[in-house]
């Protein structure tokens, strides 16, 4: 982190995307799957103007997910290979390119239409699940679990959030009261059809924070409870935050992604799930400095909440998210209420339902809504209660 500066962090270009040059670490390995290298979530080591520049380079990272193409990356489907005159080939494989057509749509009350995925179950539903997607990503990122869930009789609905997937205006920040807004009427409408079945609201990162906040409504009925999955809370120190508000006010519509981070920032384990989000149509690679403003109001926002739930909550974390660090993570928990349910999950990342083992989280999620009163299978209840004991808020 040596020489670091604010502005180099956060380099951009007013067209194209930025990508991170391809280092040596094995033959022909891609940027974007490199090996997965564990780092502390302590950030000890930091002095506290590095510790401000690593933040905003995590949080450019939690924007791109993964580096973004270039425009002759798009166009051939080449790398530049470490050493001059090698290219990499990263081309989709299977279905990793696919465009899953929404077989389900929320018609909203100011006339916005939301496509969504369903994964349907067999028989009757035991439970519903609306389920939110982070930063950059889309209604595909419930790929890996909502199959898992559904064999247990758990329906899951997957909307594009406003702004992001397949809706329209792709890539524009809505705001965070219009985004709670559409979850609220969304959530309504699935009970409305079913009010017979529980529904629930899971949230995974972005989509975390929005979940936190939806929690603070006054109950209604429409909801049993809410699940957060790495949640984006996380508060930025005041420096931070006048640096982010400088460039967004001097060139708000630069595109930049998070390939000019510094460091190895790993959302998980799994390469498969990488690939399917690299490759996914739907997933946004480029983003605006106006929506780095935004998500870091909302990631404040969601902290924030915490004291003021009001709903059966449960939230996950790994201890090898890179992305949202432990102390954040810790004072959160610290000001949910007293029976809001806490699970970490050791050697989970930040897209814990994605990662290798992420069969564990989601048996979490399917125990916590069909038996609320058992211990989670994963022991994360233990898990959490060690991780606290050990001051990760430092």
């Amino acid at each position: 982190m040596e020489g670091v500066s604010l502005a180099g962090l956060l380099r951009v270009r007013h067209t194209g995307y930025l990508s991170r040059p391809a280092r040596p670490q094995g033959r022909n390995t891609p940027t974007m799957i490199r090996e997965f290298r564990p780092v502390s979530n302590r950030f000890a080591w930091l002095c506290p103007h590095r510790r401000r520049a690593f933040a905003l380079g995590l949080l450019v990272c939690l924007l791109a997910g993964c580096a973004g193409p270039s425009r002759h990356e798009k166009r051939t489907g080449l790398r530049a290979g470490p050493s001059a005159g090698q290219t990499l080939q990263i081309r989709p494989r299977g279905g990793e390119a696919a465009l899953i057509p929404a077989n389900h749509h929320f018609l909203l009350a100011d006339g916005t239409t939301i496509p969504a995925r369903v994964w349907p179950v067999t028989g009757r539903a035991r439970a519903r699940i609306l389920a939110l997607h982070g930063f950059g990503d889309s209604r595909d990122a419930w790929e890996f679990s909502a199959p898992c869930l559904a064999r247990q009789g758990i329906e899951v609905i997957a909307p594009d959030q406003r702004g992001f997937g397949e809706t329209a205006h792709r890539g524009a920040w809505s705001g965070t009261a219009r985004m709670v807004q559409d979850i609220r009427e969304e959530a309504r409408q699935l009970h409305a059809e079913a009010p017979d079945i529980p529904l629930f609201v899971m949230g995974e990162s972005m989509g975390g924070a929005l979940a936190a906040l939806l929690a603070t409504d006054r109950p209604d009925g429409t909801t049993r409870g809410f699940i957060l999955v790495s949640p984006a809370i996380w508060k930025l120190d005041p420096v931070s935050r006048l640096v982010v508000d400088m460039l967004d006010l001097i060139a708000p519509e630069w595109i930049f992604t998070g390939a000019h981070a510094p460091g190895e920032h790993i959302a998980t384990d799994n390469i498969a799930a990488l690939r399917r989000l690299y490759f996914d149509p739907l997933t946004l690679h480029g983003f605006r400095l106006d929506l780095l403003r935004g998500l870091i109001d909302l990631m404040a926002a969601g902290q924030k909440a915490a004291p003021h739930v009001r709903a059966p909550l449960l939230v996950l974390y790994g201890d090898r998210d890179q992305m949202i660090p432990a102390p954040p993570m810790a004072r959160f928990w610290a000001d949910l209420p007293q029976d809001s349910r806490k699970d970490l999950i050791p050697g989970g990342h930040h897209l814990l339902l994605r990662d290798r083992d992420g069969a564990r989280a989601v048996a979490d999620i399917a125990s916590w809504i069909l038996a609320p009163d058992r211990l989670l299978p994963s022991g994360g209840d233990a898990a959490a209660a060690a991780w606290r004991a050990g001051d990760p808020a430092d």
